[in-house]
């Protein structure tokens, strides 16, 4: 005979569709009015719940805010395998500069950084969930490099990696320049170049 597992009594039971709600509204908060002005009243409303569900999951907006924007800067970037490094790095261009591009990262984003320039906590949060994503990504495109014979042994991924995302991050979230047809073509180019001269 079957048995039926049943939530402890008295256990709070949180519906992840409320939990979705809330991130959702978090982000479209924090993309409209920055965190300085974000608010648990406004969060609640535009999730269209109480204040009481948000106070069940975090006891307060900075622990709300970080742990929603971890979960969003941890997720896997999907890392290319082309078959080639200048293959590799347009595709890799392309997914960044289309992620900064979007509305709400290209207000979230600045935001953050201007925030983590006051408070230790939002900084030590990004730096974390930038490394990870650093990592990652130098592990996989530069090792990739170097074994196929691409680029010479010792090239540094730290160093690669800055160098490939740097200048992209800054012409889009800080100069908020567009991107003309062969921007990203052209900046393959020279990243390459620029990784075989320097190892």
């Amino acid at each position: 005979m079957a048995t039926i597992k049943r939530a402890p009594a008295g256990a709070a039971v949180l519906r992840g569709d409320i939990t979705v709600a809330i991130r959702n509204a978090v982000m479209s908060e924090l993309a409209e009015v920055g965190y300085g002005r974000l608010s648990i009243e406004a969060v609640a409303r535009r999730a269209g719940v109480g204040k009481t569900a948000i106070y069940r999951r975090w006891s307060n907006k900075l622990e709300m805010v970080m742990e929603i924007i971890s979960a969003v800067a941890e997720r896997k970037v999907p890392l290319p395998d082309t078959g080639s490094f200048s293959g590799d790095l347009a595709l890799l261009l392309l997914i960044v500069s289309t992620a900064l591009k979007h509305r709400m990262a290209s207000q979230i984003i600045p935001d953050l950084m201007a925030e983590a320039a006051r408070n230790p906590q939002i900084a030590e949060t990004l730096q974390r969930a930038l490394r990870t994503h650093q990592q990652a990504v130098g592990e996989k495109l530069i090792g990739q490099a170097v074994a196929r014979g691409e680029l010479p042994e010792g090239t540094d991924p730290d160093v690669a990696v800055d160098l490939i995302l740097g200048p992209l991050y800054w012409r889009l979230a800080v100069a908020r320049q567009p991107i003309e047809d062969d921007y990203l073509e052209k900046f393959t180019v020279a990243v390459t170049a620029a990784l075989k001269a320097t190892a």
